[in-house]
């Protein structure tokens, strides 16, 4: 008896919900401390400078590239996720020294 049970395999299922394509709360966290980083930079930019207009354009280039870092692509991968993989590859064990035994001595 042949059945025309098949596997169904899901595709696109995202396990949280998302504020726009890409891009749920964990991007929302990553991307607003990234923003605060580049706010600290911007105000070190100011007490150099003193230019506030030259400071304003270095406060909305970090915001819009920390959202940008942090939105996931079709991969379901950042650019954040993909330099942690990178360090995390990086530092990591590559060498397995092994010595040869046989089975049945």
């Amino acid at each position: 008896m042949a059945s025309d049970n098949k596997l169904y395999i899901p595709l696109g299922v995202k396990i949280e919900r998302e504020i726009f394509n890409g891009f749920g709360r964990k991007q929302l966290f990553q991307a607003i401390i990234g923003t605060l980083c580049f706010g600290g930079i911007a105000a070190l930019v100011y007490l150099i400078s003193r230019n506030i207009a030259f400071t304003l354009v270095v406060l909305m280039f970090g915001a819009v590239g920390s959202v940008m870092m942090t939105t996931k692509d079709q991969s379901n991968l950042s650019v954040v996720d993909q330099v942690q993989n990178m360090f995390r590859f990086i530092r990591g064990q590559k060498k397995y020294p092994y010595k040869f035994k046989t089975k049945w001595r």
